[in-house]
């Protein structure tokens, strides 16, 4: 018995910290189109002075988006994405990074 729990125990703890991680596509997809579909566009590729963001690696989104959320300013639309990406959660920008990594614009 205590070897079930054992084992048990071993693989929670391992899968734990990815399924925390790993974000929810779905979710994302959901939640771009109540902040971002705006100004970056079906499926996050880009609209006139907003540059595309789909297609970029989960870490790459997750950086510049938490990177905005601490105030960085990266670029010229950075004011504006500062005051988007302030109220995210990291639960939401792991979403976003899952959603936007493989987004398809479907007409």
């Amino acid at each position: 018995m205590f070897k079930s729990i054992g084992l048990f125990s071993i693989v929670l703890v391992c899968t734990l910290p990815y399924s925390a991680v790993a974000g929810d596509p779905v979710a994302g997809d959901k939640r771009y189109h109540q902040s971002c579909h705006a100004c970056h566009g079906p499926a996050g590729k880009g609209v006139s002075s907003y540059p595309k963001v789909s297609g970029n690696s989960i870490e790459y989104t997750r950086e510049k988006l938490q990177a905005y959320r601490a105030g960085q300013k990266i670029g010229p639309n950075s004011g504006l994405m500062i005051m988007m990406a302030k109220p995210l959660t990291d639960e939401e920008i792991e979403n976003l990074s899952a959603y936007l990594k493989d987004a398809k614009y479907e007409k």
